[in-house]
């Protein structure tokens, strides 16, 4: 092993499977080469190549849309023969310039502090992967050391441990909307934007702040398929399914057998942002400091700089991207709230975590989950 581990996300923590979920099994899994035999032998009919730009050899899925043909019952039916991307779920091994494992937090077993030690089993899968791991190191840290190139080159470089530091030291100035609506103005428009001297709007515009979040969260559910929307395992272990068509949100509940149930229609602009508690905006903060250690979120951030042409700097990008993820969150938390009754405390907010974590663990980056 000749690259660096980051387990930092997932120090001293517990998960476990529960066995009424089945959330990972909605997640269509690649089947490695190595893997192929054991399902071409005997379930052909069950591999398929799976849709996207960069299709690969993949399990099916019941109905095209549902859970894995092989979850019967919430449990998998082969499962001492299922492949390294059910394994290793919730665990997503990120690939830069170093390796670092990120816990997804839209799975409830990482909530319950119950199961095995997070550390052992990181390790474990790990160890499984390494040439997979190396072979992605390889290529990730010459896409990284492309890309720092192109940032100085156009001077918009900033020293991405300094961001990390300077959110860290100012972590309450993005859970409170009398600030963000100046983090993102100033993202936008200052040349070099700085955390230092921003005064919270003591009568933040909560109609701009509300549109703001709103249209991040419609753009992840602006689909028809439901492979492509987002999905929210509730405590009653239901699969609810979000679609916004034309202004309006569907609420709907896959089965075991992939059909979807409709629940109820809500138009987005009913939808009032709330204001999460003290103990809500505590259980934000402890998500914040995780999106900020994430490797993953800081190459999300320097794909929509090369996506933008690094027109931006830096600086300006880290802290816009992740005012914006938290208006997305805190828009998806009143969302629940209105469908469902959540609340804003703090059981609301980890609710809403869970409906968005995957999705950001979704976003494009420039370095590779392996």
């Amino acid at each position: 092993m000749d690259y660096e581990v980051d387990y930092s996300e997932i120090a001293g923590r517990k998960v476990e499977c529960p066995p009424q979920c089945g959330m990972c099994c909605l997640c269509q899994p690649e089947v490695l080469p190595d893997e192929r035999p054991f399902f071409k032998r005997n379930y052909p009919e069950h591999l398929v190549r799976s849709r996207g730009p960069d299709p690969y050899t993949a399990l099916a899925l019941k109905k095209g849309r549902g859970s894995c043909v092989f979850l019967q019952n919430r449990r998998c039916t082969v499962y001492e023969h299922r492949t390294s991307y059910c394994r290793q779920y919730p665990y997503h091994l990120y690939a830069s310039d170093r390796l670092q494992v990120e816990l997804d937090l839209s799975c409830r077993g990482a909530w319950t502090g119950q199961g095995a030690s997070a550390m052992d089993e990181a390790r474990e899968i790990i160890s499984r992967a390494d040439p997979r791991i190396a072979q992605a190191i390889s290529e990730s840290r010459k896409v990284y050391s492309e890309f720092y190139s192109l940032c100085r080159e156009a001077g918009v470089m900033a020293d991405p441990s300094g961001l990390r530091m300077s959110v860290s030291e100012n972590i309450g100035m993005f859970t409170d909307y009398g600030y963000l609506g100046k983090i993102m103005d100033a993202s936008t428009f200052d040349a070099v934007m700085s955390l230092h001297g921003i005064q919270p709007d003591r009568a933040p515009d909560m109609a701009s702040l509300q549109d703001a979040g709103m249209e991040l969260a419609m753009e992840s559910m602006a689909s028809e398929d439901p492979l492509s929307v987002p999905v929210y395992c509730d405590p009653q272990w239901n699969w609810n399914m979000f679609m916004a068509v034309d202004g309006t949100i569907e609420w709907m509940v896959m089965d075991d057998e992939g059909e979807l149930h409709h629940k109820a229609f809500a138009e987005a602009s009913e939808i009032r942002l709330r204001i999460p508690d003290a103990e809500g905006t505590a259980i934000l903060r402890d998500y914040v400091r995780i999106l900020n250690g994430r490797d993953s979120f800081m190459g999300s951030v320097f794909a929509t700089m090369d996506e933008n042409g690094y027109e931006d700097d830096m600086t300006n990008s880290y802290y816009g991207c992740l005012s914006v993820t938290v208006m997305d969150l805190l828009w998806r938390m009143s969302m629940l709230d209105h469908f469902m009754g959540t609340g804003t405390g703090a059981d609301g907010m980890r609710e809403a975590i869970i409906f968005y974590d995957m999705d950001r663990l979704d976003a494009p980056t420039i370095g590779a989950f392996v």
